[in-house]
């Protein structure tokens, strides 16, 4: 049975990326939406922390723009507070992983089908933010054996549309113009000056700007900028599911963030009829950032 904590719901005025609607992509789980051929995975880049083998790791998948090194307080944390084994994970086309043409959920989930059996880490908690919620579901719905549990953090398993600005946000990080040889300071300044003339939110900024990396003489992004542009509509999606993920779940909401609605929830039980929801309050679509504590409580929680 899906239980929910009521909350007042605000407007999230963070990274706003997505907004969220009902319509659903027509896709089998097992698809890559290429000629129903299996996605190729990639070699995943990826941070283990040790702990008690008996016990099922942690397993932290970041958002789009994001990285592993999102969750490295976090993941120590938790790793100390429990016990248990935590790995963090850089998608495809994100931090240090490889780039690739598809970034496909399917595409991605297979990355993880791939890697985690070779850590020796299933089954284990899958914990997924926005766009790594996505994939840590349909992990779970593709592959329930891999999974112990679930806990998907500020996102559903609907479609999502892009937001007017998110076409914006690429088109501006593809404009930008750095001269050779300069240092870092000052690469990052005119960045974000560049940046500044498009994108007014500081936060937005400075989070997009992680991105940036020395490569040579030169400053680069090192997501993939052009597979992100060309599939927008594939990570702005979710397939179309008809099997259930029966473990443990939990729905993990901001306060002030309203990626999830209560429109959403009927697609939640079905997909997910163990579900629980809890609301953080005071947080946006970025609870781990906003509330960290309380987002390590509520794993810990879930846990027991």
């Amino acid at each position: 049975m899906l239980r929910w904590a009521s909350a007042r719901r605000l407007p999230y005025r963070g990274l706003s990326l997505f907004r969220t609607s009902i319509s659903r992509v027509h896709v089998t789980p097992s698809s890559s939406g290429q000629g129903g051929a299996e996605p190729r995975p990639v070699p995943l880049s990826y941070k283990l922390l040790d702990g008690e083998a008996a016990l099922p790791a942690l397993v932290f998948l970041h958002g789009l723009f994001g990285c592993k090194t999102n969750f490295n307080s976090i993941a120590k944390a938790l790793a100390q507070q429990t016990g248990r084994r935590v790995l963090t994970v850089d998608a495809r086309n994100h931090g240090d992983s490889p780039h690739s043409p598809d970034m496909s959920y399917e595409a991605m989930s297979q990355d993880l089908q791939d890697l985690l059996p070779q850590l020796g880490l299933v089954p284990c908690v899958l914990i997924g933010h926005s766009m790594g919620g996505k994939t840590a579901m349909l992990l779970a719905l593709q592959r329930p054996e891999l999974v112990e549990r679930l806990i998907a953090v500020d996102i559903s398993p609907v479609e999502t549309t892009s937001s007017s600005d998110f076409p914006t946000y690429m088109a501006a990080m593809k404009a930008i113009d750095i001269p050779v040889e300069v240092s870092r300071s000052c690469a990052r300044k005119l960045a974000n000056e560049q940046l500044s003339l498009v994108i007014q939110d500081i936060a937005v900024r400075q989070f997009l700007l992680t991105n940036l990396v020395e490569a040579g003489d030169r400053f680069v992004w090192r997501v993939n900028l052009d597979a992100l542009a060309q599939h927008v509509d594939k990570i702005l999606a979710f397939p179309l599911c008809q099997e259930s993920y029966r473990g443990p779940t939990l729905f993990l909401l901001g306060g002030n963030s309203e990626f999830v609605h209560p429109s959403h929830y009927p697609e939640i039980r079905r997909l997910f009829p163990r579900a629980q929801m809890q609301t953080v309050p005071n947080a946006g679509h970025w609870i781990h950032a906003d509330r960290p504590q309380d987002f390590m409580a509520a794993i810990r929680g879930f846990l027991t």
